[in-house]
C-alpha cells in the first residue's frame, strides 16, 4: 500500500513492480440531482484515508457494440463518475513529466479504466506519471439546454470539456503529490479523446493548464453549432416527455434518459450525435479558429492518424457494399455540400478501379480524420513547434481486411500489446514489438522535453507548410514528405 495527500484528502493506492497505482480518485463532486448538467464543482474533503484501489463506476453509457461483440458484461456506470486514476514511479519529489490522457468513444461510450490505457509502461519505462479520466458523456456531458431552458443550463452542451478541464486542475494542484511536475503536462488522447484534446487548445478556460498536447486519430473539427445541439437536444427532451419543465427533466432517471439517446450512426463524414458546442458560452468561437488566433500560443504539438482510419465503421455495415458512386456523391454533398462533390470527382478520377465501398473508406478516412489533422497543424504552426505523424502498419486479422484502422495505434503508444484482448485486433506477429518501442518512445520523448526526437528514430522534423514532414510508424519507421499531398489539395475547398 502506498499513500498520497491530494487537496481534499489522503489516499491509498496500491504498488505492483516499483509502480505506485491509485484508482478511483475525486476530481469533482458528483454531477447528480440538481448538479446534472452544470459545470463541476469541487470534490468534498473527507476524513482520514480514503481507499483509491478500485476504478470508480464508467460514466453513464449505452452499451459498447464490440462489448457486446465481444460477448462481455458491460462494466458497472453511473451520472457519479467524475474520477482519475494515477500510474506513478514514486510519491516523492522528483517532479516527473505527466500524462493526462483523455478517452475516446464517440463522446458517447468509453472510460479511463480500459486495459490499453494502463499506464504502468509509461511510468516504468519513462519515469512518467501517467493519469486517466473519466468524463460526462453523450447526453449528460454534450446536451445543449440553455435555448431551450435558459441560462440556468449555460455551459451544459460541454459539460464535458468543462470535466476535462477541472481534472486539469486538479493535476495542477495535486499532482506534484504523486512525483509529478504540474508545469511539465501532456494531454494526450484518441478518436474523441483527440478531439477533446484538440477542443481545449481551443478553450480559453483551458489556456495554461499543459504544455503539450497528442491528439490521436481527432483534430479540432468535431464540434456543432449552437442551432444543430439545440435541434439534438429537442428530440431528447421530447422523447422524455417533460415539455419545458427543468425540474422534470432533472429528475428523470439516468437510463431513461439513455434510452432517449438518438442511434449513432455512420452514414456521412461527419454525424456524431454529440460533441463540443459553439455555444458562446465556454467555446464562443470554434476551436480551430481560436487556436489559429493564438489561444494555444506555446502549447507544442504532436499529432496523426491511422492510414485506413473508416475500416472499422465500415467493415460490419452491410450498407456499405450496396454503395454505388451516386450514393457516394450524395453521402460528400450531404457532409460537405457541392465542395464535397468536388472532392469525390478528384478521388474518383484519381482512383478509376476501386470500389465504390472502398472509395467511400477512403474518402472518409481523409475527410473525417487526416485533412481535420493537417488542418490542426496548420492552425498551431505560428504558434509552437508542432510534428506529425502516420501510422500505417496493417493488422493481419480477419483476413486483413482492417488494415491500419482506427484506435490500433493505442496498444503500441501505451506498449500494452498484451493487455486487453490487443491481440484479437493487432495480431501476434513479432514486428509489433520494434513498432511499439518506438512509438512509446517518441510520446515519452515529448512528454519529457517537447520534442519527439532522441527516441531511437531518424531525426523528425518539425512540421512546416513546405515539406509537411511526417514520421511513418510501421515495421519499418520512415520520414515521408507530405503523404497523401494530391488529395490534400483536393479537399482544399472543404471548410472544417
Amino acid at each position: 500500500m502506498t499513500i498520497a495527500a491530494t487537496r481534499s484528502g489522503k489516499v491509498e493506492g496500491l504498488e505492483h513492480n516499483g509502480v505506485h497505482v491509485f484508482r478511483g480518485i475525486p476530481y469533482a463532486a458528483p454531477p447528480v440531482g440538481p448538479r446534472r448538467w452544470q459545470p463541476p464543482a469541487r470534490e468534498e474533503a473527507w476524513e482520514g484515508t480514503r481507499d483509491a484501489t478500485s476504478f470508480s463506476p464508467q460514466s453513464a453509457q449505452t452499451e459498447f457494440s464490440l462489448t457486446k461483440i465481444m460477448g462481455q458484461a458491460q462494466p458497472p456506470y453511473s451520472e457519479d463518475s467524475l474520477y482519475l486514476n494515477v500510474w506513478t514511479p514514486g510519491c516523492d519529489n522528483a517532479r516527473r513529466p505527466v500524462m493526462v490522457w483523455i478517452h475516446g468513444g464517440a463522446f458517447v461510450w468509453g472510460a479511463g479504466d480500459t486495459p490499453w490505457y494502463d499506464g504502468t509502461k509509461f511510468a516504468r519505462h519513462g519515469d512518467v506519471v501517467v493519469v486517466t479520466i473519466n468524463y460526462r458523456l453523450n447526453a449528460f456531458g454534450y446536451l445543449h439546454l440553455a435555448d431551450l431552458f435558459g441560462e440556468r443550463f449555460a455551459g451544459s452542451g460541454n459539460a464535458g470539456v468543462l470535466d476535462q478541464i477541472a481534472a486539469l486542475h486538479w493535476v495542477r494542484e495535486c499532482i506534484s503529490a504523486f512525483g509529478g511536475d504540474p508545469d511539465r503536462v501532456t494531454v494526450f488522447g484518441e478518436s474523441a479523446g483527440a478531439a477533446s484534446v484538440a477542443t481545449l487548445l481551443g478553450t480559453p478556460s483551458a489556456r495554461g493548464l499543459f504544455r503539450g498536447a497528442i491528439p490521436q486519430s481527432g483534430a479540432a473539427s468535431w464540434v456543432a453549432s449552437r442551432e444543430r445541439a439545440t435541434d439534438i437536444a429537442r428530440g431528447v427532451v421530447s422523447r422524455l416527455g417533460v415539455g419545458d419543465d427543468a425540474d422534470a427533466l432533472l429528475a428523470v432517471p439516468t437510463d431513461a434518459i439513455l434510452g432517449a439517446l438518438p442511434a449513432f450512426r455512420e452514414d456521412g463524414a461527419a454525424s456524431l450525435p454529440f460533441e463540443p458546442v459553439v455555444d458562446g458560452t465556454v467555446l464562443a468561437e470554434p476551436p480551430l479558429a481560436a487556436i489559429a488566433s493564438g489561444n494555444a500560443a506555446g502549447v507544442r504539438l504532436l499529432t496523426g492518424t491511422n492510414a485506413d482510419e473508416m475500416t472499422l465503421f465500415t467493415v460490419a455495415d452491410p450498407a456499405i457494399a450496396a454503395l454505388d458512386d451516386d450514393a457516394v456523391r450524395a453521402r460528400m454533398r450531404n457532409a460537405f455540400g457541392d465542395a464535397g462533390v468536388q472532392v469525390f470527382e478528384s478521388y474518383r478520377a484519381r482512383r478509376p478501379d476501386v470500389t465504390p465501398a472502398e472509395l467511400w473508406t477512403q474518402l472518409a478516412t481523409d475527410g473525417v480524420f487526416r485533412i481535420p489533422a493537417s488542418r490542426l497543424l496548420e492552425a498551431q504552426l505560428a504558434h509552437a513547434p508542432a510534428w506529425s505523424y502516420l501510422f500505417t502498419f496493417s493488422s493481419p486479422v480477419f483476413g486483413g481486411i482492417l488494415r491500419s484502422t482506427h484506435a490500433l495505434e493505442i496498444p503500441f503508444v501505451f506498449d500494452n500489446l498484451d493487455r486487453g484482448g490487443a491481440e484479437m485486433l493487432t495480431g501476434s506477429g513479432p514486428e509489433r514489438q520494434g513498432i511499439a518501442d518506438a512509438m512509446h518512445r517518441a510520446w515519452i520523448a515529448f512528454a519529457r522535453d517537447g520534442d519527439p526526437n532522441h527516441a531511437g528514430l531518424p531525426e523528425w522534423p518539425q512540421y512546416d507548410v513546405d515539406r509537411r514532414v511526417t514520421m511513418r510508424f510501421d515495421a519499418e519507421c520512415k520520414l515521408l514528405d507530405d503523404p497523401g499531398g494530391v488529395d490534400r489539395e483536393a479537399y482544399a475547398p472543404v471548410a472544417f
